[in-house]
């Protein structure tokens, strides 16, 4: 049950959009988790400012995940969003922010996973 909130200061059009989908869905797997519960948020446009300036483009990951991974999975996950925010769009990966949240209680279809 994992989601993905990511942000980006840039604008995506809708062929990095797919793009940065798919490659989301293939990273997901890196901590243990599938892409046939994957939901994905993509916002572009965001005002992101990092150390006191938004001068160069910046990008946030939010990955919230039902149970508990390990941090050398979070660390192999981190790397593979900071990768698709480079390649994707250019943006430097120290401009980069990967928060995770490990959630107890997650409910789907009317019930409590």
């Amino acid at each position: 049950m994992p989601f993905i909130d990511a942000r980006f200061s840039t604008p995506v059009n809708e062929k990095q959009e797919e793009v940065i989908k798919r490659r989301l869905g293939e990273a997901i797997a890196l901590i243990g988790k599938s892409e046939a519960y994957l939901m994905v948020q993509i916002q572009d446009n965001c005002k992101l400012y990092f150390k006191g300036n938004k001068d160069e483009d910046s990008a946030f990951f939010e990955v919230k995940l039902l149970g508990k991974s390990t941090k050398a999975n979070y660390e192999k996950l981190t790397c593979a969003l900071c990768e698709i925010a480079s390649q994707e769009l250019s943006i430097p990966t120290n401009r980069v922010y990967v928060k995770f949240e490990e959630v107890e209680y997650w409910g789907f279809d009317s019930f409590m996973f």
